[in-house]
């Protein structure tokens, strides 16, 4: 066995696309590997990447494949032999199988007598089949944006190949990618190493040959480095602490080869600005770690990562420079703010007809109409279901809602929009469930995020999202594949997030009602929601596809309800009972159809006298129904269900004893219709039927 290096050498790739492209070489890798029967079973594959690079190192690759034998079946031996002598069809089978028409044989199945052939393949070398195969498999690796650097050359990627390593433990593979031929030389760090080529002896030292050249090359390394530095640097300050922010501790591994970091200041003034902006500026601006005291509050200080290692003069350096470069970012926010200050939110609105929403339906101004149009309709329905709110509140918040927009702070930092409105709303008094709700419009804004806190921010969330999905839908800008350029997949996430994770009395249905879709576009919205909900309990909640394909299949309306049906069923489903009782349900669904198709008519279990399984059956069905049916409006989900697989003994009798399609039309029609009284009686809960069985 042998241990396979790949590393393609690039120009600086976004970081945000590093990652994905990291797992997508190795997942191709190894398909490719395993494909070919090239994988031992105890191979090991590792990814790596940097800014300008991505690897992978297969240990456990065989040498070749191993040699294989195939029967190939041809026409029958009639055809192929006439009188014992070879017809054309004989020979152009042996042509194809690659032997001589002497070496064909007589095989013999249920269909009868044909000419059959044995064909020994050699395996091919490893060098052979990845030379031949990977350079299809690197330039198939998908990217958001990519781009054409050769001239008159077909080949696009995220940036231009500058080098590509493959290695067979020692020895070059001869591939070329994209006009670029393989060796064994890498590159170190551009600045700590230079642009010299760092020639690898083989390909497992490929990580020590790196780190040499001032590279790391492992990116949970890297992570972990990283996050070690900040903890050191930081305890230069007496009681403080770096802001923990997973996504930048993402991006930061992913701009950096050798990360080091360093600490800055900045003036305690700034901290009377909120430290909402402080920290956009410092994170999204200028990718710098915020700090802060021990009570949680900001601290004048902050962290930055650098791609490189300094020495004391070149540290003092670096930190004066982003100093001086936030000290100005930071200058900009506290005149913006004071200069927002001098017009209200209120006297903003007219401005509004000024900023365009979407060209073909109108500007921000008609958005806000809108969704005031919309914020009622959902105000109604809540107030009907008994929860009380601030309702004047609710209607302010969503008439400014959108007035920040038009503010300098906010047009400098398109990332605060909302933020700052809920923020000015607070500074001008406007009153707190006001500010709050302004504050918390865009929450969450991903499937990891929480709910707004209050009900006037959640009903102004859901009036927004679905007044801009509904529109959107209306004038045919639904998603399409991967295409979503207004982002109304997570428009509907955060729909589906608040309503599950709210006390908020509505259903999808309220919602889409609220929205004022009407014929095909509301059956859209409709749809797009429920395809929402499935992702929500599938990729969010994780729960079992099969799980959730049931639990819908019962309602797709009231969101909580189904969360906590699809709960109960994933517990229940790990008993054996019920997993009996849903393969029994499908066996129903099953002859139900079948009994359709057929034009069987479903009678009553009451018509005939039923053999002494089927009167058990319904006899049992009957005086469980009542009680399921309490148990399920009182939403005590996992004891109904428990309840429901109490029905196994007699339905197993029931399937063992008695013939559904009983020739005879009455008894047959009273089977039928006993099955179907049991099927809904029992699937408010669930569509058990769905349950995947073993």
């Amino acid at each position: 066995m042998a241990d396979f290096l790949l590393e393609i050498g690039l120009e600086e790739v976004p970081a945000r696309m590093i990652a994905g492209a990291e797992v997508e070489l190795g997942r191709r890798v190894r398909e490719l590997l395993t494909r070919e029967r090239l994988l031992a079973s105890d191979a090991r594959l590792t990814t790596y990447s940097t800014p300008r690079r991505l690897a992978v190192l297969a240990e456990g690759v065989l040498s070749s494949q191993s040699d294989t034998e195939e029967q190939l079946t041809g026409p029958s031996w009639k055809v192929a032999f006439k009188d014992g002598a070879p017809t054309a069809a004989a020979e152009a089978f042996a042509k194809k199988a690659g032997v001589a028409v002497s070496e064909l044989e007589k095989v013999t199945n249920a269909k009868g007598e044909y000419v059959g052939a044995t064909v020994r393949r050699a395996g091919r070398s490893a060098a052979e089949l990845l030379t031949a195969e990977l350079p299809k498999e690197v330039l198939g690796i998908y990217w958001a944006k990519n781009m054409y650097w050769r001239a008159g050359k077909p080949e696009r990627f995220v940036r231009p190949l500058r080098w590509v390593v493959a290695l067979l433990d020692a020895s070059v593979l001869p591939l070329e990618i994209a006009g670029i031929s393989a060796g064994n030389a890498s590159r170190g760090h551009r600045v700590l190493h230079g642009e010299k080529p760092v020639a690898l002896s083989d390909a497992k030292s490929y990580c020590e040959h790196l780190r040499a050249a001032r590279v790391v090359v492992d990116t949970s390394e890297r992570r972990h480095s990283i996050r070690k530095a900040l903890d050191a640097t930081t305890r230069s300050v007496p009681g403080a602490r770096w802001r923990e922010d997973a996504p930048l501790v993402e991006t930061v591994v992913h701009l950096t080869e050798w990360p080091t970091v360093i600490l800055g200041s900045f003036e305690p003034e700034y901290l009377a600005l909120p430290e909402e902006v402080l920290v956009t500026v410092m994170r999204d601006h200028q990718k710098y770690f915020a700090v802060e005291q021990e009570d949680g509050k900001l601290a004048p200080h902050f962290l930055t990562v650098l791609n490189t290692e300094v020495d004391d003069e070149g540290c003092d350096i670096v930190r004066h420079g982003n100093e001086r470069v936030l000290r100005a970012r930071f200058k900009d926010a506290q005149f913006f703010w004071d200069f927002d200050q001098k017009t209200p939110l209120a006297e903003r609105l007219e401005s509004l007809k000024n900023v365009t929403f979407q060209k073909e339906l109108g500007s921000y101004h008609w958005k806000t109409q809108e969704n005031l149009r919309v914020a009622r309709e959902l105000a109604a329905a809540t107030k009907a279901a008994g929860l009380e709110f601030d309702e004047p509140a609710l209607m302010k918040a969503v008439e400014l809602a959108k007035t920040d927009l038009t503010t300098e702070l906010v047009k400098e930092f398109t990332e605060l929009q909302g933020v700052i409105g809920g923020l000015y709303a607070r500074a001008q008094h406007l009153g707190e469930r006001v500010s709050l709700a302004i504050y918390d419009q865009y929450t969450p804004a991903s499937t990891e995020d929480d709910a707004p806190v209050s009900v006037e921010g959640q009903l102004l969330g859901i009036a927004d999202r679905i007044q801009t999905i509904a529109a959107m839908f209306s004038i045919g800008s639904a998603p399409t594949g991967s295409k979503d350029p207004f982002a109304l997949r997570r428009a509907a996430n955060g729909i589906v997030k608040i309503l599950a994770e709210s006390e908020l009395p509505l259903a999808l249905g309220d919602v889409v009602a609220a929205s004022g879709a009407e014929g095909a576009n509301k059956e859209q919205v409709t749809a797009f929601l429920r395809e929402r909900l499935h992702f929500y309990l599938k990729d969010v909640r994780c729960f079992d596809y099969d799980v959730v394909n049931a639990v819908l299949a019962a309602g797709a309306d009231d969101i909580r309800d189904a969360n906590a049906r699809a709960e109960a069923l994933s517990v229940a489903r790990k008993s054996a009972d019920f997993a009996a009782i849903s393969a029994a349900f499908k066996r129903i669904k099953n002859i139900l159809r079948q009994a359709e198709e057929k034009g069987f008519a479903l009678g009553s279990p009451k018509s005939v006298t039923l053999a002494a399984e089927a009167q058990q059956l319904a006899d049992a069905a009957a005086a469980l129904a009542p009680e399921v049916t309490l148990l399920r409006q009182a939403h005590a989900y996992a004891k109904a269900l428990a309840e429901i697989a109490t029905l196994r003994p007699a339905v197993d009798a029931f399937f063992d004893k008695v013939m559904v399609l009983d020739p005879d039309e009455a008894v047959r029609g009273a089977h039928l219709g006993l099955i179907d009284e049991v099927l809904r009686s029992f699937s408010g809960i669930a569509d058990f039927s769905e349950i995947v069985t073993a």
